[in-house]
């Protein structure tokens, strides 16, 4: 059993208003990304975030929304909520400004963990390590001691012979909504990924 945990508390700094509410279609950003997880072979979806709004989204779609007051000290904060909110055998981290993944793609990752027995398995495109990123249950400690805007990236590090890196052939299963060009791309770019 994989848990997914959904990382949805950051400040939208560079958009400047919050990019997870931004509409992509009939959805917004976030709730692309939650249905994505539902329709996956995920086990429970686990929302973490800091706005009202986003935790009745949550709510509305029967993931389990969780509140992270201490967004400020960086993501490390969400991981370590997401982990303590799960009893799962794994975990695996969803950018909630990533609307193009797919329940495919998500699937992909999590049969490459069962195939390979590696306790990381983690997207790479173009050399650089992408989210979602699936953690085995051997790292909760690690996790749950986490710090900073880094989340778990000090754990992929350190242990470079138990990750299993997955090629994106597609860019935009990847893609994230950080500014508002990156949103005129996905608009731009939009449809869906078969």
């Amino acid at each position: 059993m994989i848990d997914g945990i959904i990382l949805a508390s950051g400040f939208s700094e560079r958009m400047g208003k919050n990019k997870l509410l931004l509409s992509l279609g009939s959805d917004t950003v976030v709730e692309k990304v939650i249905i994505a997880a539902i329709a996956s072979g995920l086990n429970k979806i686990i929302l973490v975030c800091r706005d009202e709004r986003l935790m009745e989204i949550g709510k509305s779609l029967g993931v389990k929304p969780v509140m992270n007051k201490n967004a400020i000290l960086g993501q490390a904060e969400s991981v370590k909520l997401g982990v303590a909110a799960s009893e799962a055998d794994g975990y695996l981290f969803l950018a909630a400004d990533q609307p193009y993944i797919t329940p495919g793609f998500i699937d992909l990752l999590i049969e490459k963990h069962m195939e390979t027995g590696k306790g990381i398995i983690a997207p790479v495109l173009r050399n650089k390590i992408k989210m979602p990123i699936l953690f085995s249950k051997s790292y909760r400690e690690d996790l749950l001691r986490v710090q900073g805007e880094h989340g778990g990236f000090e754990i992929i590090e350190g242990n470079p012979e138990d990750i299993e890196l997955v090629e994106v052939e597609n860019e935009r299963l990847v893609a994230d909504v950080d500014t508002l060009d990156d949103y005129r791309w996905l608009m731009a770019n939009g449809g869906e990924l078969l």
